[in-house]
């Protein structure tokens, strides 16, 4: 996936590099931002897809989050920055989700927070992502 030209990712040769996401994001002005909504693991009837199944649901959210991003003129390239949310205390299920979404997102290793919370907005979810874009203007 080509990076945005809005956005360059930073790298620190003084901090660990055995991580798979850079450690900052730049957009360079001027640019337009995008910031983009939890993307939650529904079907277009609005029913949570994958019931128990932490990459099912991380395929689900991936799919929203690029179909919101287009809506807004941007695609995955453009992302500045991710947070990742995984409803388990299990380092396992976060992996799952995280494997997924790296797939999603390939070579454009943006800086994200993965994290484990008690319980997200809608019936048997368990992951959502919220990301924040930028194109040039």
């Amino acid at each position: 996936m080509p990076i945005s030209s809005g956005v360059r990712l930073i790298r620190n040769d003084r901090l660990a590099q055995a991580v798979d996401y850079a450690y900052a994001a730049v957009a360079d002005a001027p640019v337009r931002s995008i910031w983009v909504a939890g993307a939650c693991p529904l079907d277009i009837d609005g029913k949570t897809v994958a019931v128990g199944d932490y990459a099912g649901q991380t395929h689900q959210v991936m799919r929203n989050l690029v179909t919101a991003l287009e809506g807004a003129g941007a695609s995955l390239a453009d992302v500045a920055k991710t947070t990742v949310y995984v409803a388990s205390s299990r380092q396992a299920d976060l992996v799952s989700a995280w494997e997924v979404y790296r797939e999603y997102m390939g070579e454009h290793d943006v800086p994200s927070t993965l994290l484990g919370v008690t319980v997200l907005g809608y019936y048997d979810q368990l992951v959502e992502v919220e990301a924040v874009a930028v194109i040039p203007d």
